[in-house]
């Protein structure tokens, strides 16, 4: 089954220097019935003024990662670690047992960003933090794993049997994706326009949930860009 999340379904906040919207329950935003899709429980869509950000706050037991679309990330914790990240890179924290982290803008331009939350597959975990970066180009009409749980060149790890993928797809192509039987897809169009299985389009920032399907068909007659999880 395919359900489509329209983006205008989002719930959206403007504080000035933040514009966010959030698929799922997050902050002042609480939907019983919209909490998580496996254990993908934050998927956030923020615009970042320059020169402000997230100041130090505490997390634990989460997987975050942060995939940069424009401008620069700069990230900072109680661990010691301290990196920016651009366009190219992810990044990928463990909270685990606590950790406290700060997230800014360190550029005069808005940074805008992608911020997933995923539960891991276990508990009491060491804090731990990384980045990686990966070619854009690589991404080029085939799904590009940039965060795993199985390990590979520029791929972040992740305590989680999940892969996330980034593709850029060309006016016209197809790819194809399978998956094993039991397993659940989120698919998210960060520009241009998709088609599912030769019949369901998603417009720029729609997403689509998908259970009961191991093999799926993305396609674009004018140019795609996007994001696509593989979830249990």
């Amino acid at each position: 089954m395919i359900r489509v999340y329209p983006a205008e379904s989002r719930f959206s906040s403007d504080h000035g220097w933040l514009q966010s919207n959030f698929s799922f329950s997050f902050g002042n935003y609480y939907d019983p019935d919209n909490t998580e899709f496996g254990p993908l429980c934050v998927f956030n869509d923020d615009t970042v003024a320059g020169h402000r950000g997230f100041g130090a706050h505490p997390h634990r037991e989460m997987e975050i990662v942060s995939i940069v679309l424009r401008g620069q990330l700069q990230h900072e914790d109680s661990t010691g670690h301290k990196a920016v990240t651009g366009y190219g890179a992810v990044q990928r924290m463990s909270a685990g047992t606590g950790i406290i982290h700060s997230e800014v803008n360190p550029a005069d331009e808005e940074v805008e960003l992608l911020q997933i939350w995923i539960k891991p597959e276990e508990r009491q975990l060491a804090p731990s933090y990384e980045t990686s970066e990966y070619n854009p180009s690589d991404m080029l009409n085939k799904l590009l794993p940039v965060v795993s749980h199985q390990s590979g060149p520029c791929i972040a790890h992740i305590h989680q049997q999940t892969t996330l993928y980034l593709s850029e797809l060309e006016s016209g192509h197809t790819i194809k994706f399978q998956q094993e039987h039991g397993r659940r897809i989120y698919v998210f169009v960060i520009e241009g326009i998709l088609t599912l299985n030769g019949s369901t389009v998603l417009n720029r920032r729609d997403a689509a949930r998908i259970t009961d399907l191991h093999e799926l068909e993305l396609h674009t007659e004018h140019g795609s860009k996007l994001l696509l999880i593989d979830l249990p």
